[in-house]
Protein backbone atom coordinates (compact mmCIF):
# COMPACT_ATOMS: atom_id res chain seq x y z
CA UNK A 1 0.00 0.00 0.00
CA UNK A 2 1.31 3.69 -0.89
CA UNK A 3 1.14 6.61 1.30
CA UNK A 4 -1.51 9.22 0.14
CA UNK A 5 0.95 11.98 -0.26
CA UNK A 6 3.65 9.58 -2.44
CA UNK A 7 0.95 8.70 -4.24
CA UNK A 8 -0.73 12.17 -5.06
CA UNK A 9 3.53 12.60 -6.12
CA UNK A 10 3.61 10.13 -8.71
CA UNK A 11 -0.28 10.66 -9.88
CA UNK A 12 1.38 14.43 -10.98
CA UNK A 13 4.42 12.68 -12.52
CA UNK A 14 3.60 9.26 -13.88
CA UNK A 15 1.57 7.75 -16.57
CA UNK A 16 -1.84 6.52 -15.05
CA UNK A 17 -1.84 3.28 -13.88
CA UNK A 18 -4.40 0.53 -15.38
CA UNK A 19 -5.63 0.63 -12.03
CA UNK A 20 -6.07 2.23 -8.74
CA UNK A 21 -7.74 1.17 -5.45
CA UNK A 22 -8.40 4.28 -3.01
CA UNK A 23 -8.46 1.53 0.35
CA UNK A 24 -9.60 3.85 3.94
CA UNK A 25 -12.47 5.93 4.90
CA UNK A 26 -10.90 9.24 5.11
CA UNK A 27 -12.76 11.19 2.27
CA UNK A 28 -10.50 13.64 2.15
CA UNK A 29 -7.97 11.84 0.62
CA UNK A 30 -10.29 10.37 -1.43
CA UNK A 31 -11.47 13.92 -3.12
CA UNK A 32 -8.07 15.01 -3.43
CA UNK A 33 -6.85 12.22 -5.53
CA UNK A 34 -10.11 13.07 -8.02
CA UNK A 35 -8.99 16.81 -7.65
CA UNK A 36 -5.51 15.70 -8.60
CA UNK A 37 -6.44 13.77 -11.53
CA UNK A 38 -9.03 15.93 -12.60
CA UNK A 39 -6.40 18.88 -12.96
CA UNK A 40 -3.74 16.77 -14.63
CA UNK A 41 -6.73 15.23 -17.41
CA UNK A 42 -6.96 18.61 -18.42
CA UNK A 43 -10.02 19.29 -20.82
CA UNK A 44 -10.28 15.27 -20.73
CA UNK A 45 -11.81 15.34 -17.27
CA UNK A 46 -14.63 15.22 -19.03
CA UNK A 47 -14.18 11.89 -20.35
CA UNK A 48 -14.45 10.69 -16.32
CA UNK A 49 -16.85 8.18 -15.54
CA UNK A 50 -18.49 7.54 -12.46
CA UNK A 51 -20.01 3.86 -11.77
CA UNK A 52 -22.20 2.88 -8.51
CA UNK A 53 -22.09 -1.05 -7.72
CA UNK A 54 -25.33 -0.60 -5.97
CA UNK A 55 -27.19 0.17 -9.32
CA UNK A 56 -24.92 -1.44 -12.42
CA UNK A 57 -22.79 -4.57 -12.29
CA UNK A 58 -19.31 -4.90 -13.05
CA UNK A 59 -19.14 -7.13 -15.74
CA UNK A 60 -21.34 -3.73 -17.49
CA UNK A 61 -18.81 -1.43 -16.31
CA UNK A 62 -15.54 -3.91 -17.68
CA UNK A 63 -17.39 -3.63 -21.20
CA UNK A 64 -17.52 -0.02 -21.15
CA UNK A 65 -13.83 -0.09 -20.19
CA UNK A 66 -12.92 -2.20 -22.90
CA UNK A 67 -14.33 -0.05 -25.45
CA UNK A 68 -11.99 2.15 -27.40
CA UNK A 69 -12.49 5.91 -26.20
CA UNK A 70 -14.03 8.29 -28.55
CA UNK A 71 -13.21 11.42 -27.35
CA UNK A 72 -10.02 11.09 -25.14
CA UNK A 73 -6.91 9.37 -25.01
CA UNK A 74 -8.23 7.05 -22.54
CA UNK A 75 -11.14 5.82 -20.43
CA UNK A 76 -11.30 6.95 -16.74
CA UNK A 77 -13.62 5.18 -14.56
CA UNK A 78 -14.46 5.54 -10.57
CA UNK A 79 -16.18 2.18 -9.15
CA UNK A 80 -18.22 2.75 -6.10
CA UNK A 81 -19.34 0.71 -3.52
CA UNK A 82 -17.31 -2.95 -3.73
CA UNK A 83 -19.44 -4.28 -1.24
CA UNK A 84 -17.98 -7.82 -2.69
CA UNK A 85 -14.70 -7.12 -1.53
CA UNK A 86 -15.93 -7.38 1.85
CA UNK A 87 -16.30 -9.50 3.64
CA UNK A 88 -20.50 -9.84 4.02
CA UNK A 89 -22.01 -8.57 0.99
CA UNK A 90 -24.63 -6.26 1.28
CA UNK A 91 -27.99 -6.76 -0.14
CA UNK A 92 -28.69 -5.42 -3.45
CA UNK A 93 -30.71 -5.83 -6.34
CA UNK A 94 -27.45 -6.10 -9.13
CA UNK A 95 -25.70 -9.58 -9.16
CA UNK A 96 -22.31 -8.85 -9.86
CA UNK A 97 -19.66 -11.51 -11.74
CA UNK A 98 -16.63 -11.09 -10.28
CA UNK A 99 -15.22 -13.63 -12.54
CA UNK A 100 -15.52 -10.93 -15.39
CA UNK A 101 -13.55 -8.83 -12.48
CA UNK A 102 -10.91 -11.01 -11.95
CA UNK A 103 -10.17 -11.37 -15.97
CA UNK A 104 -10.07 -7.99 -16.68
CA UNK A 105 -7.36 -6.98 -13.68
CA UNK A 106 -5.66 -9.82 -14.88
CA UNK A 107 -5.79 -7.84 -18.62
CA UNK A 108 -6.90 -4.39 -18.36
CA UNK A 109 -7.31 -2.45 -21.35
CA UNK A 110 -4.03 -0.48 -22.34
CA UNK A 111 -6.54 2.38 -23.23
CA UNK A 112 -8.73 2.55 -19.56
CA UNK A 113 -7.91 3.13 -15.93
CA UNK A 114 -10.31 1.66 -13.30
CA UNK A 115 -10.01 3.63 -9.86
CA UNK A 116 -11.97 1.52 -7.39
CA UNK A 117 -13.31 3.27 -4.13
CA UNK A 118 -13.14 0.88 -1.44
CA UNK A 119 -13.87 3.28 1.64
CA UNK A 120 -13.97 0.46 4.08
CA UNK A 121 -11.31 0.33 6.86
CA UNK A 122 -10.77 -3.16 5.98
CA UNK A 123 -11.28 -6.06 2.71
CA UNK A 124 -11.64 -9.43 2.80
CA UNK A 125 -8.54 -10.61 1.96
CA UNK A 126 -9.41 -14.28 2.35
CA UNK A 127 -11.55 -13.69 -1.22
CA UNK A 128 -9.33 -14.50 -4.63
CA UNK A 129 -10.86 -11.37 -5.96
CA UNK A 130 -9.35 -8.78 -3.26
CA UNK A 131 -6.16 -11.25 -3.35
CA UNK A 132 -6.04 -10.71 -7.21
CA UNK A 133 -7.10 -6.55 -6.86
CA UNK A 134 -5.06 -5.84 -4.52
CA UNK A 135 -1.86 -7.47 -5.82
CA UNK A 136 -2.22 -5.96 -9.45
CA UNK A 137 -3.34 -2.49 -8.64
CA UNK A 138 -2.03 0.54 -7.36
CA UNK A 139 -3.36 0.33 -3.60
CA UNK A 140 -3.58 4.05 -1.81
CA UNK A 141 -3.79 4.04 1.99
CA UNK A 142 -6.63 6.54 2.16
CA UNK A 143 -7.09 5.89 6.01
CA UNK A 144 -7.72 8.06 8.25
CA UNK A 145 -4.54 9.55 9.73
CA UNK A 146 -3.09 9.22 13.34
CA UNK A 147 -3.41 11.85 15.95
CA UNK A 148 0.83 12.67 15.67
CA UNK A 149 0.53 13.26 12.15
CA UNK A 150 -2.53 15.91 12.66
CA UNK A 151 -0.17 19.14 12.84
CA UNK A 152 1.80 18.28 9.63
CA UNK A 153 -1.69 17.92 7.47
CA UNK A 154 -2.48 21.43 8.97
CA UNK A 155 -0.33 22.59 8.29
CA UNK A 156 -0.46 21.48 4.36
CA UNK A 157 -3.86 22.56 4.17
CA UNK A 158 -3.25 25.91 5.43
CA UNK A 159 -0.66 26.61 3.01
CA UNK A 160 -3.11 25.40 -0.24
CA UNK A 161 -5.07 28.17 0.98
CA UNK A 162 -2.52 30.42 1.41
CA UNK A 163 -2.74 31.65 5.41
CA UNK A 164 -1.36 31.02 8.52
CA UNK A 165 -2.35 30.36 11.78
CA UNK A 166 -0.86 30.98 15.70
CA UNK A 167 0.53 28.24 17.64
CA UNK A 168 -2.38 28.65 19.94
CA UNK A 169 -5.28 28.80 17.49
CA UNK A 170 -3.71 25.73 15.97
CA UNK A 171 -3.88 23.89 19.58
CA UNK A 172 -7.33 25.04 19.66
CA UNK A 173 -8.53 24.16 16.23
CA UNK A 174 -6.63 20.72 17.00
CA UNK A 175 -8.37 20.19 20.14
CA UNK A 176 -11.82 21.04 18.45
CA UNK A 177 -12.12 19.00 15.15
CA UNK A 178 -9.10 15.83 15.44
CA UNK A 179 -7.70 14.27 12.75
CA UNK A 180 -10.75 14.32 10.76
CA UNK A 181 -9.42 15.89 7.60
CA UNK A 182 -12.31 16.30 5.63
CA UNK A 183 -13.45 18.46 8.44
CA UNK A 184 -10.29 20.54 8.88
CA UNK A 185 -10.40 21.33 5.21
CA UNK A 186 -14.00 22.82 5.22
CA UNK A 187 -13.07 24.85 8.39
CA UNK A 188 -9.92 25.82 7.14
CA UNK A 189 -11.97 27.14 3.96
CA UNK A 190 -14.66 28.86 6.03
CA UNK A 191 -11.36 30.38 7.66
CA UNK A 192 -9.84 31.54 4.32
CA UNK A 193 -12.46 33.47 3.24
CA UNK A 194 -12.88 35.48 6.25
CA UNK A 195 -9.60 36.86 6.97
CA UNK A 196 -8.52 36.96 3.30
CA UNK A 197 -5.32 35.24 1.25
CA UNK A 198 -1.64 35.91 3.39
CA UNK A 199 -4.15 36.46 6.41
CA UNK A 200 -3.13 35.21 9.91
CA UNK A 201 -5.71 32.91 11.91
CA UNK A 202 -5.24 33.83 16.08
CA UNK A 203 -7.36 32.36 18.96
CA UNK A 204 -9.13 35.43 19.05
CA UNK A 205 -10.50 34.76 15.27
CA UNK A 206 -10.57 31.20 15.12
CA UNK A 207 -13.13 31.80 18.00
CA UNK A 208 -14.69 34.86 16.57
CA UNK A 209 -15.08 32.80 12.77
CA UNK A 210 -16.22 29.60 14.91
CA UNK A 211 -19.08 31.88 17.02
CA UNK A 212 -20.31 33.66 13.50
CA UNK A 213 -20.68 30.54 12.36
CA UNK A 214 -23.05 29.35 15.04
CA UNK A 215 -25.54 26.77 13.16
CA UNK A 216 -23.18 26.41 10.36
CA UNK A 217 -20.06 24.34 12.00
CA UNK A 218 -20.38 20.76 12.89
CA UNK A 219 -18.53 22.01 16.16
CA UNK A 220 -22.35 23.54 17.36
CA UNK A 221 -23.89 19.78 16.75
CA UNK A 222 -21.19 18.20 18.49
CA UNK A 223 -22.34 20.49 21.46
CA UNK A 224 -25.63 20.05 21.48
CA UNK A 225 -25.48 16.47 21.50
CA UNK A 226 -23.43 16.66 24.77
CA UNK A 227 -25.93 18.88 26.06
CA UNK A 228 -28.62 16.46 25.08
CA UNK A 229 -30.58 19.46 22.97
CA UNK A 230 -32.22 17.31 20.42
CA UNK A 231 -34.06 20.58 19.19
CA UNK A 232 -30.80 22.68 18.71
CA UNK A 233 -28.98 19.39 17.05
CA UNK A 234 -32.11 18.91 14.41
CA UNK A 235 -31.99 22.67 13.48
CA UNK A 236 -27.90 22.48 13.34
CA UNK A 237 -28.45 19.21 11.41
CA UNK A 238 -31.00 20.88 8.50
CA UNK A 239 -28.43 23.73 8.18
CA UNK A 240 -25.66 21.75 7.79
CA UNK A 241 -27.71 20.07 4.88
CA UNK A 242 -28.75 23.18 3.32
CA UNK A 243 -24.85 23.81 2.74
CA UNK A 244 -24.25 20.15 1.28
CA UNK A 245 -22.35 19.88 4.71
CA UNK A 246 -21.68 15.24 4.00
CA UNK A 247 -22.92 13.82 7.34
CA UNK A 248 -20.26 10.85 6.80
CA UNK A 249 -18.23 13.93 8.50
CA UNK A 250 -20.15 14.92 11.04
CA UNK A 251 -19.99 11.01 12.24
CA UNK A 252 -16.07 11.17 12.21
CA UNK A 253 -16.23 14.67 14.40
CA UNK A 254 -18.47 12.84 16.65
CA UNK A 255 -16.55 9.55 16.92
CA UNK A 256 -13.91 11.49 17.58
CA UNK A 257 -14.96 13.69 20.50
CA UNK A 258 -16.96 10.72 22.09
CA UNK A 259 -13.83 7.90 21.94
CA UNK A 260 -11.91 10.68 23.29
CA UNK A 261 -14.55 11.32 26.39
CA UNK A 262 -14.26 7.18 26.65
CA UNK A 263 -10.41 7.20 27.00
CA UNK A 264 -9.90 10.18 29.14
CA UNK A 265 -12.80 8.49 31.46
CA UNK A 266 -11.32 5.01 31.78
CA UNK A 267 -8.11 6.52 32.81
CA UNK A 268 -9.94 8.47 35.16
CA UNK A 269 -11.72 6.38 36.98
CA UNK A 270 -8.01 4.63 37.84
CA UNK A 271 -7.51 7.67 39.72
CA UNK A 272 -4.82 9.14 37.64
CA UNK A 273 -4.69 13.11 37.99
CA UNK A 274 -5.06 15.26 34.69
CA UNK A 275 -1.94 15.81 34.11
CA UNK A 276 -1.09 11.93 33.49
CA UNK A 277 -4.05 11.28 31.90
CA UNK A 278 -2.89 13.88 29.40
CA UNK A 279 0.62 12.13 29.04
CA UNK A 280 -0.82 8.63 28.20
CA UNK A 281 -2.97 9.73 25.77
CA UNK A 282 -0.61 12.13 24.08
CA UNK A 283 -2.96 14.96 23.64
CA UNK A 284 -3.37 18.40 24.66
CA UNK A 285 -4.00 19.71 27.69
CA UNK A 286 -7.01 21.62 26.07
CA UNK A 287 -8.36 18.46 24.56
CA UNK A 288 -7.95 16.55 27.84
CA UNK A 289 -9.74 19.02 30.11
CA UNK A 290 -12.81 19.17 27.41
CA UNK A 291 -12.89 15.94 27.40
CA UNK A 292 -12.88 15.13 31.72
CA UNK A 293 -15.97 17.89 31.76
CA UNK A 294 -17.81 16.09 28.96
CA UNK A 295 -16.97 12.65 30.70
CA UNK A 296 -19.02 13.35 33.88
CA UNK A 297 -22.23 13.48 31.73
CA UNK A 298 -22.09 9.76 30.91
CA UNK A 299 -21.72 6.33 32.32
CA UNK A 300 -19.10 3.61 30.26
CA UNK A 301 -21.84 1.56 29.05
CA UNK A 302 -23.46 4.43 27.21
CA UNK A 303 -20.61 5.92 25.82
CA UNK A 304 -19.37 2.32 24.56
CA UNK A 305 -23.35 2.61 23.05
CA UNK A 306 -23.19 6.09 21.71
CA UNK A 307 -19.49 4.78 20.05
CA UNK A 308 -21.47 2.16 18.78
CA UNK A 309 -24.58 3.74 17.29
CA UNK A 310 -22.06 6.11 15.19
CA UNK A 311 -20.23 3.03 13.54
CA UNK A 312 -23.14 1.23 12.87
CA UNK A 313 -24.53 4.30 11.32
CA UNK A 314 -21.49 5.15 9.24
CA UNK A 315 -21.79 1.65 7.92
CA UNK A 316 -25.31 1.92 6.90
CA UNK A 317 -24.60 4.91 4.95
CA UNK A 318 -21.60 3.76 3.02
CA UNK A 319 -22.83 0.63 2.31
CA UNK A 320 -26.22 1.96 0.99
CA UNK A 321 -28.51 0.46 3.12
CA UNK A 322 -30.00 3.81 4.66
CA UNK A 323 -30.71 7.21 3.00
CA UNK A 324 -27.51 9.65 4.61
CA UNK A 325 -30.47 12.21 5.78
CA UNK A 326 -32.75 9.68 7.50
CA UNK A 327 -29.91 8.04 9.18
CA UNK A 328 -28.30 10.87 10.46
CA UNK A 329 -30.94 11.92 12.28
CA UNK A 330 -32.12 8.72 13.50
CA UNK A 331 -28.55 8.52 14.79
CA UNK A 332 -29.36 12.08 16.56
CA UNK A 333 -32.37 10.17 18.49
CA UNK A 334 -30.77 7.33 19.80
CA UNK A 335 -27.79 9.56 21.06
CA UNK A 336 -30.34 11.77 22.82
CA UNK A 337 -31.53 8.63 24.85
CA UNK A 338 -28.04 8.07 26.63
CA UNK A 339 -26.86 11.61 27.65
Amino acid sequence: MIPFYKAINNLTKEKLAPIYVLMGTEYYFIEQFKSTLSEKLGDDRESIDDYDLREMSIQDIMIDLETLPFFSERNIAYVENPMFLRATNERTTVTHDVAVFQRYIENPAPYSTLIVVAPYDKLDRRKKITKVLLDKAVVIDCQPIRGNELRKWLNEILKTYHISMTEEAKLRFEAEFGPNLHMLQKEIEKMAHYVGENGEVTESKLLEIMSTSVEQTAIELTDAVLLNDLKRAITIYKQLEKMNENPIGMIALLSYQFRMILQVKLISEKGYPLRQIQSQIKAHPYVVQKALERSRRYDTKSLYYIINELANTDHSIKSGQMDKGIAFELLLYRLMKQA
